[in-house]
């Protein structure tokens, strides 16, 4: 499985989606009740439109979330690193008065240390979109006809199947940063997903913060870093 490839198209689907606006989910990629014309709306799709009908799909925009400008500004692994990066080394810099150079981000990674970042990262995000617990076996099942349109190999589908499926778990997630920097990004998608607007899902990342331990002061460096971007 190539989860940087599979996380790329992610990003990239929702950055689209969130310059294009709700209307894209809506009436372009598939989302409308009617599963057949769903299906007629697909056909023929490119797979990065295919992407953003399951991206729609499994963020819920059909019941109305706002696809927000955090997810453009953040809509590519190379934003998720940068400003990662940056925000964690302006904190560092903060706690001990001297500049100390950060890890590497996400997309400065190879081979084995980019998958398992790439993996770490496309968890955060699925568990994030299920953290307002819309997704319903009903929905799940949408999500997954969407994937399997998207012509993946089939570790990729059992991958991303087998994450809808799970449980929330945000110590889970936690789990996958292996240094404060991946800590950072981690709580960068899924800040990406989430809709503050949401109390649960508010009450989500909150919880993968404190499970990252992320000081609040870098969450806010973070935030700032996003709002700045």
């Amino acid at each position: 499985m190539d989860a940087k490839a599979i996380l790329d198209l992610f990003l990239e689907s929702g950055q689209e989606l969130a310059d294009k606006g709700k209307e894209i989910a809506d009436e372009k990629l598939g989302v409308p009740k009617d599963s057949k014309e769903r299906e007629s709306m697909l056909s023929g799709a490119g797979k990065g439109a295919l992407a953003a009908g399951a991206l729609a799909m499994l963020l819920g925009t059909g019941a109305g979330r706002k696809l927000t400008g955090t997810t453009l500004k953040l809509g590519s692994l190379a934003a998720i690193g940068g400003i990662a990066y940056k925000a964690y080394g302006k904190w560092q810099t903060q706690q001990s008065g001297a500049a100390i150079e950060p890890g590497e981000p996400a997309n400065k990674l190879s081979g084995n240390a980019m998958e398992k970042r790439s993996i770490a990262l496309l968890k955060a995000m699925i568990a994030s979109a299920k953290a307002d617990g819309h997704i319903d076996d009903s929905e799940r099942a949408k999500i997954k006809g969407q994937i399997d349109k998207l012509g993946l190999d089939s570790s990729a589908i059992l991958f991303l199947q087998d994450e809808l499926e799970k449980p929330l778990d945000v110590n889970s997630i936690a789990a996958g940063a292996d240094s404060p920097e991946a800590a950072a990004e981690i709580y960068l998608v899924s800040r990406m997903v989430v809709d503050l607007d949401n109390e649960q899902e508010r009450t989500y990342l909150k919880e993968l913060a404190e499970a990252l331990s992320l000081a609040p002061e870098l969450v806010a460096q973070l935030e700032s870093d996003i709002a700045s971007s």
